[in-house]
């Protein structure tokens, strides 16, 4: 668990969400009513959906055509397939995205909330639900995911995770798209849960780590050299 821990310390999105979460804490002593057990559940199912939903979504998209939106995309997750034990990439570089999701998630909330249930809980119930449940959520995911990357040793738990969430890196990243240990469910729910046999259909040795892309494509050459990679990912894993 220690090196686990540490990788997350060093995370700037985490780093962003402390203070947010430690004031929701407060809040949910200070103003307590059993609604906020619903915020803090609602919370953090909403972000394993944004997890899923993102994942497969935003960061599996087609790639772009133009360079810079593209480098965006491979320092964000392509970059990660590419050299998946890499600390560097087990996150992006938009460290306060969280937080702006969250605040225009908050606004979203409070202006449906408002007509029903008066300023005050439309205020409370959202940022609640956002800073305890989610922000707890996304950190139990940041967890896991660092957890499955790492070469520590690991117990059920983490082998577990390791287990499902290297099948998407390196034998079908069209599918298990969930992070989180128990989230398989959301796969099944939107037909995404890896299937042995349509993996080896699709699996092809030289584009597996390039998300489908030829690791020889020009985009992705220009990406590595903008972030100062040297090497190439299949030959890495060959050696």
């Amino acid at each position: 668990m220690g090196p686990t821990l540490r990788v997350l310390m060093n995370m700037g999105t985490l780093h962003r969400l402390l203070p947010l979460w430690i004031v929701g804490l407060i809040l949910t002593v200070v103003f307590w009513t059993p609604w906020f057990l619903l915020a803090i559940v609602y919370g953090a199912l909403m972000q394993f959906f944004v997890e899923y939903a993102m994942h497969r979504f935003l960061l599996h998209r087609e790639p772009p055509t133009d360079q810079s939106p593209f480098n965006e995309l491979y320092r964000s997750h392509i970059g990660h397939h590419e050299f998946p034990n890499d600390p560097e990439f087990f996150t992006g570089d938009q460290h306060w995205y969280p937080v702006k999701f969250a605040a225009q998630s908050l606004a979203v909330h409070f202006v449906v909330l408002w007509y029903f249930v008066g300023w005050q809980m439309a205020l409370l119930f959202p940022f609640i639900a956002l800073t305890v449940g989610s922000v707890t959520a996304f950190a139990f995911y940041e967890y896991c995911h660092t957890l499955a990357h790492l070469n520590v040793p690991k117990g059920w738990f983490g082998e577990r995770i390791t287990r499902t969430h290297l099948r998407h890196h390196f034998n079908d990243h069209e599918a298990t798209f969930h992070v989180s240990f128990g989230m398989g469910w959301i796969d099944r729910l939107f037909g995404t849960t890896y299937d042995r046999e349509t993996a080896k259909e699709r699996f092809d040795r030289k584009t597996i780590l390039s998300m489908g892309m030829d690791p020889d494509d020009l985009r992705l050459v220009t990406a590595r050299k903008a972030f100062g990679i040297k090497g190439h990912p299949t030959r890495r894993r060959e050696a």
